[in-house]
This record gives C-alpha cells, sequence and structure tokens, in this order.
C-alpha cells in the first residue's frame, strides 16, 4: 500500500532551509535512513521543501484566481517535505515513519493513497 509521509517542523525551530547551516550528524543520520528505506524498497520518492516564505498560495472563488504569499493555513507546524512510501501496511508505515531522524523534533502525517 502507498502512503504519503508529510514532514511538519516549526521553522522557527530549525534552520535546515539555511545554505550555509552546519548539521553535518543530522544530514548524516537522514541520509543513512534514506539509503536503508531505498534499499527495502520502502522508500519510492519525496522531496524537500523551500520554506513558507517562499510558498504562493493559489484559489479561484467566483471565477476570479486569488493569488497570494505565503501559505494558506496559519499553524506552528509547517510542512517541510514528503516521503512517498510503499508499505506491506499501516504498521510497516508506522515503523519507517518512527525511525526517521526527524521524527524527534517534527510531526509525520501519515496518509494512505486512493485506491
Amino acid at each position: 500500500m502507498r502512503y504519503l509521509m508529510i514532514h511538519c517542523a516549526d521553522e522557527s525551530a530549525v534552520d535546515w532551509w539555511d545554505a550555509d547551516r552546519a548539521d553535518a550528524e543530522g544530514d548524516a543520520a537522514v541520509d543513512a535512513w534514506d539509503a536503508e528505506m531505498k534499499a527495502r524498497g520502502v522508500l519510492v520518492g519525496g522531496g524537500f521543501l523551500r520554506p513558507t516564505s517562499a510558498a504562493t498560495t493559489v484559489k479561484v472563488r467566483d471565477g476570479e484566481v486569488l493569488v497570494s504569499d505565503g501559505p494558506f493555513a496559519e499553524t506552528k507546524e509547517q510542512i517541510a517535505g514528503f516521503c512517498v512510501l510503499e508499505c506491506t501496511d499501516l504498521d510497516e508505515a508506522i515503523e519507517v515513519a518512527s525511525r526517521h531522524p526527524t521524527a524527534l523534533i517534527g510531526t509525520f502525517e501519515l496518509r494512505p493513497y486512493a485506491e
């Protein structure tokens, strides 16, 4: 079964969007998780997102396209990235998400794909 694992984190608590950051240990932990999950055939896609300051929101109301800067929802945690997981069931998806290094500082939402 395919799941979208949405990475959510408080942007004010992390600075991974800063290209000059120096977190070799954190990067290595994420790289190790990626390598293990790819080897298991679980990680089949994903991506890292720029911060919400780079977001653009688009909606259409009464035939008018409305565009605004930033995210639509105002929440403490923002979507920082995502992984596409191919797991046997929800239990495996939970196990995979719980082992990701950023689970220690953020939140993961697991959403099954519609069949």
